[in-house]
């Protein structure tokens, strides 16, 4: 019997990576019934983009009201998350959101709360865990081949295009995406619990606004109408891309959000530039960097264990091109280390975008290395971020357990 779906949230995110797809790929083993936005053209849009005429709403309730379905697929801004979770499951439905779970402990204590009184399931949709490069560093952790990890060094990098979008939309405001330390880093930190099996309990970050949202005379409130477009290296044209012209420039009117405001402006209040120190329940030490403004993208990460050290890297973009093939470099001691060549994979998220959504929508795959992600995982993830956060603001090391309570 087909599952039936039902998704919140119709932007770019939630109409490709799950009504879409849906409709066309998995429609053998799911049917989406109903979508809800607050934007009424782009609930129309999403019905184009997928070529079906699935029944739309602007009011949250109601459609809970009309619309019989089993799951609900939540891709809202992340700031509200919460709000759609706890309330299906409320009403008796399981639950899929997108990361990150939600924004603050508040709302974390709340999710985890409704689910177990509600007995219904919660997933959060970590992509990173499904690609192939990052599955095959989990394959050999799970081997035991470093042994118990003592340390980790772990970099984040997010270019000059990637990372200054995030200052143009509705991330750029902690309260809507908790900053960069959840919004962004709930992927890296859960991908490094999940090789770790582990969880965090104490972490000490700092952080600043270092490259963006410093205001200076040459700028505007968008791009759109800035006066220094043609001079500005941050330009960002927002009717370039016919996803962005449509979903955003053209829906503009009824919900007045402006997708291309100035990397500049005055109101920006999350960071670009983040250190973050991590102690984990086992004994495991995280030094963890995130930067906003590079000239490429990707990730590093050395895993120090008692046998070896373990390291693996991946790039998104890199002024001389992207190698074909990724490569995971193992040094025992005392021994030869070793070189394994992993073939790049395609698709969003290095590949993991595909193999969750088959993970999601299909029955019976197994997973026995845990891929899938539940509400403790989304809790985890976030929570080393909201710790962030709060350590910054307070120049404190904060507790884990502290934030559940």
């Amino acid at each position: 019997m087909k599952k039936k779906y039902a998704l919140v949230g119709t932007g770019g995110r939630g109409v490709h990576m799950y009504a879409k797809p849906i409709v066309e790929r998995y429609k053998d083993n799911a049917e989406l019934v109903a979508m809800c936005d607050i934007n009424p053209k782009r609930l129309k849009l999403a019905n184009k983009e997928i070529k079906r005429h699935i029944p739309t709403y602007t009011n949250f309730h109601k459609m809970l009201k009309e619309v019989k379905f089993d799951t609900l697929i939540v891709a809202t801004k992340d700031s509200t998350h919460h709000e759609f979770i706890i309330k299906a499951l409320e009403t008796g439905h399981d639950a899929i959101t997108e990361k990150p779970m939600t924004t603050d402990d508040k709302k974390c204590r709340a999710i985890l709360k409704a689910e177990k009184k509600s007995k219904k399931k919660l997933i959060v949709t970590f992509n990173y865990r499904y690609a192939p490069y990052t599955t095959r560093v989990k394959e050999f952790l799970h081997k035991d081949i470093i042994g118990d990890i003592i340390s980790v060094d772990f970099q984040w990098y997010l270019d000059t295009s990637h990372g200054a979008d995030y200052f143009r939309r509705w991330h750029r405001r902690k309260e809507n995406s908790g900053g960069l330390l959840v919004h962004k880093a709930t992927h890296h930190f859960d991908m490094l619990n999940w090789y770790l099996e582990d969880e965090p309990e104490e972490v000490f970050a700092r952080g600043a606004l270092r490259f963006y949202g410093h205001a200076r005379k040459e700028m505007g409130v968008r791009c759109l109408t800035c006066k220094y477009k043609k001079t500005c290296k941050f330009y960002f044209d927002i009717e370039k891309a016919e996803l962005n012209k449509k979903f955003y420039r053209e829906a503009e009117g009824e919900d007045k959000y402006y997708r291309d405001r100035c990397v500049w402006s005055k109101e920006i209040d999350i960071e670009d530039t983040m250190a973050v120190s991590v102690r984990y329940k086992k004994g495991t030490f995280l030094s963890y960097t995130l930067n906003a403004f590079l000239p490429y993208e990707g990730w590093r990460m050395a895993l120090n264990g008692k046998k070896g050290r373990l390291e693996a890297e991946e790039f998104h973009s890199f002024p001389t091109g992207i190698p074909d093939v990724q490569t995971i470099k193992i040094y025992p001691l005392f021994k030869k280390p070793e070189i394994i060549k992993v073939p790049k994979a395609t698709g969003g998220h290095g590949g993991g975008d595909t193999r969750l959504l088959d993970m999601l929508f299909k029955q019976g795959i197994p997973d026995p290395l845990g891929h899938q992600a539940g509400s403790r995982g989304g809790a985890m993830s976030i929570l080393i971020g909201v710790a962030g956060n709060k350590s910054i603001a307070t120049g404190k090391p904060i507790k884990i357990k502290d934030l559940l309570k």
